[in-house]
């Protein structure tokens, strides 16, 4: 072999190790992630075994980054999917994960989505520097033991589409700030220990579709704000300590399908633009303190999969209305005080008693006969 030959293998070996290196993820981000990787335990299903050489653009499990900057830019770590990797224990397809999320995870800074879900046993606080990542699109830490409070400056993150935090220990107060994340579309803190009340301008969040904040500790009241947020599709505020009344305006929202206000302390009437709203589907006012009359305000463009008003103060009779709607399809009006014949025909003759017990008075079919 020539010179000339062996000096051009050299140097083309040469270019595909410094083309390599170019092509790797910097080294301030493969330490990021071994110090993530570090600070928590997964003794089962061996994810981090994938985390080796130097290269975490290449083959990390759960890990993303940009063809051009080869900055790493998605971090998904889920403790339950439908992922290979999760059916090595033969018997489950849920993760199990111990330790606490390092803050070192904030050196990513070109990160675009943060997933470390579903782990049961991760504790410890969100690190508050998670507010400091410019990029960031979803945030998404649901199912694990973390405790500590939602970081102060959590509104910083403008770029945020997913907030969800839920099935957590997370406590103290919603950050006043939240109402600052402008492009937050999906919102769940369901199932922590919060307290304090839900932003007066919780409204702001005009991007909203989705508020899940059910199975806390809040207090106050719903803030009328709340009425302003066109795209939002579901509010789930049950199971909490909130009071007052319902605001009439929610049932003046267009896109509003499912409200779930059950299991909460809510006193006063419900409001006719409520019950009349023709796109609610979903509508839970269950376990609270309601009184007065049910609006008979049901009409043909009423379509209600659940409508559930039990375990409340309710007196008077059922909405003969009921039976001009076009569809009901559960319907729970127990424990109430509730009195006189129950009207026939549709929704009413596909109904078990249980949709009826323990009020004063009723009577009629699936009841006893008047």
């Amino acid at each position: 072999m020539g010179i000339f030959s062996f000096n051009a293998i050299a140097l083309a070996f040469l270019l595909a190790i410094i083309s390599g290196a170019v092509n790797a993820c910097p080294s301030s981000d493969r330490e990021a992630l071994l110090a993530l990787s570090s600070s928590l335990k997964e003794p089962y299903l061996g994810i981090f075994d994938s985390w080796k050489g130097t290269d975490c653009c290449s083959n990390w499990y759960g890990i993303s980054c940009d063809p051009t900057t080869h900055r790493v830019t998605d971090v998904s770590l889920r403790g339950e999917s439908e992922d290979p990797i999760l059916q090595k224990t033969g018997h489950s397809s849920s993760g199990y994960m111990t330790g606490t999320i390092n803050p070192s995870i904030c050196q990513l800074d070109r990160v675009t989505t943060l997933i470390i879900a579903d782990w049961k046993g991760i504790a410890g606080e969100i690190p508050s520097c998670l507010a400091s990542l410019p990029n960031l699109r979803v945030l998404d830490l649901i199912g694990n033991s973390l405790s500590g409070k939602i970081p102060d400056q959590i509104g910083n993150l403008q770029k945020l589409t997913v907030l969800n935090l839920a099935d957590n220990k997370i406590n103290g107060e919603i950050p006043s700030s939240i109402v600052q994340l402008s492009s937050l579309k999906h919102l769940d803190l369901s199932n922590n220990l919060l307290t304090g009340e839900v932003p007066a301008n919780f409204g702001n969040l005009k991007m909203l579709s989705r508020a899940l904040l059910s199975g806390n500790q809040l207090t106050g009241t719903i803030p009328i704000s709340i009425s302003n947020m066109y795209r939002l599709a579901d509010l789930d505020l049950s199971r909490n300590k909130i009071q007052g009344q319902i605001p009439a305006q929610l049932g003046k929202m267009k896109v509003l399908a499912t409200l779930d206000l059950g299991s909460n302390m809510l006193t006063g009437e419900i409001p006719p633009a409520v019950l009349g709203s023709t796109g609610l589907g979903i509508l839970n006012l269950s376990r609270n303190s309601l009184e007065g009359n049910i609006p008979d305000v049901f009409g043909p463009k009423s379509y209600f999969m659940a409508l559930d008003l039990s375990f409340n103060n309710l007196k008077g009779a059922v909405p003969g209305s009921l039976s001009s709607a076009k569809f009901v399809g559960h319907l729970d009006l127990s424990h109430n005080h509730l009195c006189g014949t129950i009207p026939v025909g549709t929704p009413f003759d596909h109904l078990e008693a249980s949709s009826f017990d323990s009020n004063d008075c009723l009577c009629g079919n699936p009841l006893k006969t008047c």
